[in-house]
C-alpha cells in the first residue's frame, strides 16, 4: 500500500484527533460566555469526510459501509448497555438509591479517604468481574453523587472510578483482554499475571498515594441525612450479581426492576412516573449512542480502506532488536486501539503479528502478552470516544473531555509499561 493511500485512509482519524485537541483547549468552561463544543459534531464532520474520501465506490455503497460499522453486533450490544444503564441510573436516582448510598459512604468513610477508598473499590470490583464497563456502571453514579454532596470535582471523582476499572480490565483472569492476550501469545494466565502485576503495581501504588493527598481537599458536608438502607438494595444486588459473573445486561435489568419495586413500595413514584423516569434516563444517553454509532461507522471505513493494514505494515518494517520488537508490539496495539476504540478487538487484530515478532526477536511471550494488554488498556482508558469513557460521562453528567485530564491511572500504566521496555524489567522476563 502506498503512503498516500494509507495516510488518506487514516485522515478521518487525524481530523477527529485534531477536533478533540481543539475541544480539550476550548470546551472547558473558564467563566466565558462561550458554548461548549460538542464531541458529536466532531464525529459527524469526521464521518462525513470519511465517506467523501472513500473514492471508487457509489455513494450508496459508501453509506452502506459506514452503516455496517455503525450497526456491528458488538457495538449494538454496547448500545443496549447504554440504554439499560441510563434507565437504571435514572430510576435509582429518582427513588433515592444513589442519595442513600452516598449518605452511607459519607457516614462511614472519612472525607479524606473518599478518593483512595473509591479507587480501591473500583480496583477490587473490576478484578472480581473482569470488566471495566460493569465497574463503571456500578460505581460512577455513586462517585458522582459523592462529588455533588461534597462540592468536589465531579470529573476527577469519575476519573478515579474509570482508572480503577482498568486495573481489573488489565489484570483480571476473566477479563476479555487477558484471555485474548494470553491465547494469542501462547502463555498461561497466571504467568502473564505475574509479569503484568510487576509492571503496573508500582503505578497503582503511586496513584493511590496521589489520591490520599488529593482527598485532603474534600470537605465533608456538615449534616448527612439518615441512611434508608432498603434503598441501597439495588446497588448491592448489582454489585453482588456482577461479581458472581452474571451478564452485565441481566445485572442492569435486575437492578432496574428492583428500583421500580422499591420505589413504588416506598412511595417515591408510581408505575407511570417510573416509566417516565426510565424514559428520561434513556434519552439522557442519546448523544452517547449517536457518538458510538458514528465512531463505529467511521472506524469501519478506515479499516475497509486499509488504514489498519497500513499501520501494521509500517510498524513492523524496521525492527532490529528485542527492545525494538517490544516497542513495535506496544505501538501496534496502541494505534489499532485508537482506530477501533476497543481494546479486545485491538489485541485480536495484532495478536498473531505480535507473536511472530516476539518469536523472531526472542521476546518472552509472557512479557508480550503483558505489553499487549497494558498498552491497550492505557489507550482505551484515554480515548474520549471509548465505550467506558462515554458511559462514565453519561452517568456522571459531564463531558468526556472534562474527565480526560484526570485519568491518572491509565496514564501511569502507559508510562510504567514503556519503562518496562526501555529499562528491561522485570529482568527475568526481559
Amino acid at each position: 500500500m502506498s503512503n498516500k493511500k494509507g495516510l488518506l485512509a487514516l485522515s478521518p482519524l487525524f481530523m477527529l484527533i485534531a477536533f478533540i485537541v481543539m475541544f480539550t483547549i476550548y470546551s472547558v468552561d473558564k467563566g466565558k460566555n462561550e458554548p461548549n463544543l460538542s464531541l458529536s459534531v466532531a464525529f459527524m464532520l469526521s464521518s462525513i469526510y470519511a465517506i467523501i474520501i472513500s473514492g471508487g465506490l457509489p455513494i450508496t455503497k459508501r453509506i452502506d459501509m459506514f452503516s455496517r460499522g455503525a450497526g456491528a453486533g458488538n457495538l449494538m450490544l454496547m448500545l443496549w448497555i447504554y440504554v439499560l444503564a441510563g434507565a437504571f441510573a435514572a430510576s435509582a436516582k429518582s427513588m433515592g438509591a444513589i442519595d442513600t448510598t452516598v449518605n452511607f459512604t459519607l457516614h462511614y468513610l472519612p472525607s479524606d479517604m473518599l478518593l483512595p477508598g473509591l479507587f480501591l473499590a473500583a480496583c477490587f470490583i473490576s478484578v472480581s468481574i473482569g470488566t471495566s464497563v460493569g465497574t463503571v456502571v456500578a460505581l460512577v453514579p455513586i462517585a458522582a453523587g459523592i462529588a455533588h454532596s461534597t462540592g468536589f470535582n465531579t470529573a476527577l471523582m469519575t476519573a478515579v472510578i474509570v482508572g480503577g476499572a482498568y486495573f481489573g480490565d488489565n489484570l483480571s483472569f476473566i477479563s476479555d483482554t487477558t484471555v485474548v492476550a494470553t491465547q494469542t501469545q501462547g502463555c498461561a494466565m497466571k504467568d502473564k499475571f505475574r509479569v503484568n502485576f510487576a509492571i503496573v503495581a508500582p503505578a497503582a501504588l503511586i496513584i493511590l498515594i496521589i489520591y490520599f493527598f488529593l482527598g485532603n481537599e474534600i470537605s465533608a458536608p456538615t449534616t448527612v441525612p439518615p441512611v434508608e438502607y432498603v434503598k441501597m438494595l439495588p446497588y448491592l444486588i448489582v454489585l453482588i450479581t456482577a461479581i458472581a459473573g452474571m451478564n452485565v445486561m441481566a445485572v442492569l435489568t435486575l437492578g432496574l426492576f428492583l428500583c421500580g419495586i422499591i420505589g413504588m413500595a416506598t412511595g417515591d413514584y408510581n408505575v407511570y412516573s417510573w416509566f417516565s423516569v426510565m424514559g428520561d434516563g434513556v434519552l439522557g444517553m442519546g448523544e452517547l449512542v449517536i457518538i458510538a454509532m458514528m465512531a463505529g461507522g467511521m472506524l469501519e471505513i478506515i479499516r475497509e480502506n486499509g488504514g489498519i493494514d497500513y499501520i501494521i505494515d509500517k510498524m513492523t518494517r524496521k525492527i532490529n532488536s528485542k527492545r525494538g520488537a517490544e516497542l513495535s508490539i506496544a505501538t501496534l496495539v496502541s494505534f489499532v486501539n485508537i482506530c477501533t476504540a476497543n481494546n479486545t478487538v485491538a489485541i485480536l487484530t495484532v495478536g498473531s503479528i505480535a507473536k511472530k515478532i516476539g518469536d523472531k526477536y526472542g521476546v518472552d511471550n509472557r512479557k508480550a502478552a503483558s505489553i499487549l494488554d497494558t498498552f491497550s488498556c492505557c489507550v482505551q482508558g484515554l480515548i474520549p470516544y471509548g465505550v467506558q469513557m462515554l458511559l462514565a460521562a453519561g452517568l456522571a453528567g459531564v463531558s468526556p473531555i472534562q474527565i480526560l485530564s484526570y485519568l491518572y491511572y491509565p496514564m501511569a500504566i502507559g508510562v510504567a509499561a514503556l519503562m518496562s521496555i526501555l529499562l528491561r524489567y522485570p529482568k527475568k522476563f526481559s
